[in-house]
């Protein structure tokens, strides 16, 4: 079986099942152990001098564990490959984590914050019903990229160690990739490879928003205001979010008690957002996931009959 057609089947897999509870309360999920492995070189390997140098020793040792299992992995066949790329996907869950923002506004303001407190690292203690909702639409937009684009992609690129690897990456960068005093030098190595492994994915997710949402005419205005985005990356989804919903993203929030003063995205677009634009830009999600598993399916059939 194709790489191709093997992927539409993951990714239709954890669209099916998500992240059962039953089975990560037994025993802990790959990304928690690829955590825990970070968290062990971040203890071990963090100090003294050169810490970039020991960040990017520590990064490389890892990926070569981690690939390695992989691909000891990938030995026992399509089946076992299956199962681990739909584990290694987030779709379902991703989903799930922003509906429940919407369910909470709808209950209270402070059923919402609590909500979206799980799924961004942003102060929301205060956050008005309208910047929770922005919140969690920003979240989606840029982890459906980091979750299930990009995985998926290096999935395609590099099978089962292709997709490993980009998770224990993302699981480094958002651990250790912070300009924090402590990770600035040492995490160095994973945010930089990061921004590198997401650049090519950022790009075909934003293409698949405006697919699907009908805004592929305002590509250029997508390109422009991606670029004033903090990120390199995260950008471009939720210009695209944007764009398609023709709402503001991004702006000024506050991390850590200080207020940051960041770009709008699609500044022109509505700013008062409520639990339907919620709604609308899951179902937009939704719509740009099928849209990759028919490619994915299109192109592993068509690769298998000839």
């Amino acid at each position: 079986m194709t790489g191709a057609l093997l992927l539409a089947l993951a990714l239709c897999l954890d669209a099916i099942m998500g992240e059962p509870r039953w089975l990560w309360a037994r025993i802990p999920h790959p990304a928690v152990l690829m955590g825990r492995a970070v968290a062990a070189f971040d203890s071990g390997w963090n100090r003294g001098a050169n810490q970039r140098a020991r960040g990017a020793a520590a990064l490389l040792t890892l990926i070569l564990i981690v690939g390695g299992v992989a691909w000891v992995l990938e030995q026992f066949g399509g089946l076992v490959t299956l199962l681990i790329a739909a584990i290694l996907l987030a779709h379902r869950s991703l989903s799930d984590h922003v509906a429940a923002v919407a369910a909470g506004l709808r209950q209270s303001d402070a059923a919402g914050r609590r909500a979206v407190s799980k799924i961004v690292s942003r102060d929301v203690a205060a956050a008005t019903p309208s910047a929770t909702a922005r919140s969690a639409i920003e979240s989606l937009a840029e982890n459906f990229s980091d979750g299930v684009i990009a995985p998926a992609f290096w999935f395609l690129v590099a099978g089962l160690p292709g997709i490993a690897i980009y998770k224990l990456v993302n699981t480094a960068d958002s651990m250790i990739g912070y300009l924090t005093p402590r990770h600035a030098e040492f995490g160095w190595a994973a945010a930089r490879l990061d921004d590198g492994l997401n650049w090519i994915p950022a790009r075909v997710t934003a293409v698949l928003i405006a697919l699907v949402g009908s805004a592929t005419h305002r590509w250029s205005d997508i390109a422009q205001d991606a670029r004033l985005h903090r990120s390199p990356n995260a950008g471009w989804p939720e210009a695209a979010m944007a764009y398609t919903t023709d709402i503001a993203l991004a702006g000024p929030r506050t991390y850590h008690g200080e207020l940051k003063a960041l770009a709008w995205v699609n500044s022109s677009g509505r700013r008062a957002l409520t639990p339907p634009d919620i709604d609308d830009a899951i179902s937009i999600v939704w719509k740009a996931w099928g849209l990759a598993v028919a490619v994915a399916g299109s192109v592993g059939v068509l690769s298998w009959v000839f």
